[in-house]
């Protein structure tokens, strides 16, 4: 191989690889010590003759999947792969229960305005207004403790 394709191959795994200091970047990207040292095993390797999946294996033995800037799907990196959308789940899931609990709790407030309402108009409409008063609050409150025990 030439020169310059082993440049290129460098830059290539360079860029695929983690800096186990910076964490963020990749080998590419950072002037850290270690960084430095990394790169100079990989140049070394592919002057063995190595190939990118040998150099890989090398890295990945010595310092784990962490060096891999894209770590492959296994049991062991489910979490990370799969962590950010149970996250999306959960708060879609959490999310979904307070708009349900909203709504119930306005449902129950607005049942309690029309019976109370309804309440009032029989009332008026009888000969004994006072015993409509005293079933309107005494519907009030039944629908207040209904409200206070979904709340709970």
């Amino acid at each position: 191989m030439t020169v310059a394709e082993n440049e290129q191959r460098l830059k290539t795994l360079s860029e695929e690889l983690r800096c186990l200091v910076c964490q963020n970047q990749t080998l590419a990207d950072s002037n850290a010590d270690l960084a430095v040292d990394l790169r100079n095993q990989v140049k070394a390797q592919i002057e063995q003759g190595k190939s990118d999946a040998q150099i890989k294996e090398y890295l990945v033995a010595r310092y784990g999947d962490f060096v891999l800037y894209k770590p492959p799907v296994q049991r062991n990196t489910w979490l990370l792969w799969f962590g950010p959308f149970a996250m999306l789940l959960l708060g879609a899931v959490i999310w979904r229960r307070i708009q349900r609990r909203s709504n119930l709790e306005s449902n129950v407030a607005s049942s309690a305005a029309s019976s109370a309402a309804s309440s009032a108009a029989s009332g008026a409409a009888s000969s004994a207004a006072s015993n409509a008063a005293i079933e309107s609050q005494e519907s009030r409150a039944r629908l207040e403790e209904a409200a206070k025990l979904l709340r709970d």
